[in-house]
């Protein structure tokens, strides 16, 4: 990304500079040098953050501003009177903070993997054929590794915490590959 004067340049569109000198729309051609010439500046934008713990806004010079999200859940209060907000019911609004969100998809996730494998438990009610050992082993396993997912996201105390629990392969020098985190990894059923 290049700016001039704090203005961002996009590339493959002409642009005027403060001397009234059009350049034209391909100027992203240029070396580094002929655009630092005429006072075109480099800018490497930083990688946001995760958009799921995290609220951020990108700056004009490509750094990130961002602010953690509640951890916690949230009672909702209306902003002018600080009066609890109530939904139809009479209940008290709540925005469901980066826990709450994570556990529920953990749950969501888990639905939809037993869900893939629920005809071997209707077949066993309605015909009385056993669930193949291996899938009920795995059903057993995702049930199992989804316990331990929401209970180390229940333990975090930030959202830096929360945010070491993500399932990341890093490739090291030597050509191997490292495996952090535990959200999302949920086991593979064997045949």
């Amino acid at each position: 990304m290049w700016t001039y004067n704090g203005k961002t340049i996009k590339e493959g569109k002409a642009w005027t500079d403060d001397n009234g000198i059009q350049h034209p729309a391909n100027w992203h051609v240029w070396s580094k040098q002929e655009k630092e010439a005429i006072g075109l500046v480099e800018v490497i934008p930083q990688a946001p953050p995760d958009s799921r713990l995290y609220w951020w806004s990108q700056n004009a010079d490509g750094t990130i501003t961002s602010t953690p999200k509640e951890l916690e859940d949230v009672s909702v209060t209306d902003p002018d009177t600080g009066s609890p907000v109530l939904d139809e019911k009479g209940n008290q609004l709540v925005q469901f903070g980066v826990k709450t969100q994570l556990i529920n998809e953990v749950k969501s996730q888990q639905g939809s993997l037993l869900s893939s494998t629920d005809w071997a438990i209707v077949r066993q009610t309605d015909t009385g054929i056993s669930v193949p050992a291996n899938i009920k082993s795995w059903r057993d396993s995702i049930r199992i590794t989804a316990g331990i997912m929401e209970n180390e996201i229940a333990a975090c105390t930030s959202v830096g915490a929360v945010e070491k629990l993500f399932l990341k392969y890093t490739l090291n020098a030597d050509g191997t590959t490292t495996k952090t985190g535990i959200l999302y990894a949920w086991p593979e059923m064997e045949e």
